[in-house]
């Protein structure tokens, strides 16, 4: 994370945020409960190698709450996704979405289970057609669904829907960005996880990317999402986690007014363990 965006600078005022303005999610509307969260991570741990980068994550994600993730760069933020996503296997702890474990399995049972990761970097097919890059996307949704699962994924983004014919390479790095978070909403996850997605964005796509987060979270959808650009990611958020060396060292209220100070205790203070709203 770059000095200009850590520590955070401190707000006047905050967004006023609540659980009771979340909308009804697609998870609840299918049973689950209202009070239970949908993401329910303990005790995870996770290392490259004989390298632990994750030491004890305890996390967890409301239906249609989007939570932001901190951390300056070497935190192990994208080590944590990956490990949720089952990209990186879980030495110990436990990941639940809804009643679904996700500790031991793979990227497809977690995609199943309802959670789609996007990865940091604009990861597409650059040989294929945005249509195409899509439609591999859905590649295990029934036949009949994929055409409307791809048209409603670009009916977020203006800007590729009109270039859809167009090759992958031939799109902007914020187009191809766009891309990738499209790809990530055409199965309809129930959790949607953003590694750094304004990373090389200019301003204006930054701002159209988290406008989509917005959006689906008014719609039900939760989003764990990684972010250098601190003071936009909380604008959108519900809650914020703080992660350093593996730990988490703060949660709180993204909204709260003492934030920025209570970040800078808990990393470059003397607290014992995390710090709580």
């Amino acid at each position: 994370m770059s000095a200009g965006c850590w520590p955070p600078a401190r707000r006047r005022r905050s967004a006023a945020t609540g659980r009771s303005s979340v909308p009804i999610s697609a998870g609840e509307a299918a049973g689950e409960s209202v009070g239970a969260p949908l993401l329910r991570v303990r005790g995870l741990e996770a290392s490259y190698g004989k390298i632990r980068v994750l030491h004890g994550v305890d996390l967890t994600v409301h239906a249609g709450e989007v939570v932001t993730l901190l951390g300056p760069n070497g935190a192990g933020k994208s080590t944590l996704l990956r490990a949720l996503s089952g990209l990186l296997p879980v030495q110990a702890g436990s990941v639940w979405l809804g009643d679904v474990q996700l500790s031991g399995m793979g990227p497809r049972a977690a995609v199943q289970a309802g959670l789609s990761h996007v990865i940091e970097g604009h990861r597409v097919f650059t040989a294929q057609t945005v249509r195409e890059n899509l439609l591999l996307a859905a590649y295990d949704l029934p036949r009949a669904e994929r055409e409307a699962r791809v048209e409603e994924a670009l009916s977020h983004f203006p800007e590729i829907a009109e270039k859809s014919h167009d090759k992958g390479a031939s799109l902007s790095g914020g187009q191809q960005q766009m891309l990738a978070v499209a790809q990530g909403l055409v199965q309809r996850p129930r959790l949607l996880m953003l590694d750094e997605p304004s990373a090389g964005l200019s301003p204006v796509l930054v701002d159209r990317v988290l406008e989509v987060v917005s959006r689906l979270r008014r719609q039900g959808t939760a989003v764990l999402l990684v972010e250098q650009l601190v003071e936009k990611a909380r604008a959108v958020s519900d809650r914020v986690y703080a992660l350093a060396q593996g730990q988490i060292v703060l949660e709180a209220e993204a909204g709260a007014p003492d934030l920025a100070e209570r970040l800078e205790r808990a990393y470059f203070g003397t607290a014992a363990g995390p710090l709580h709203a």
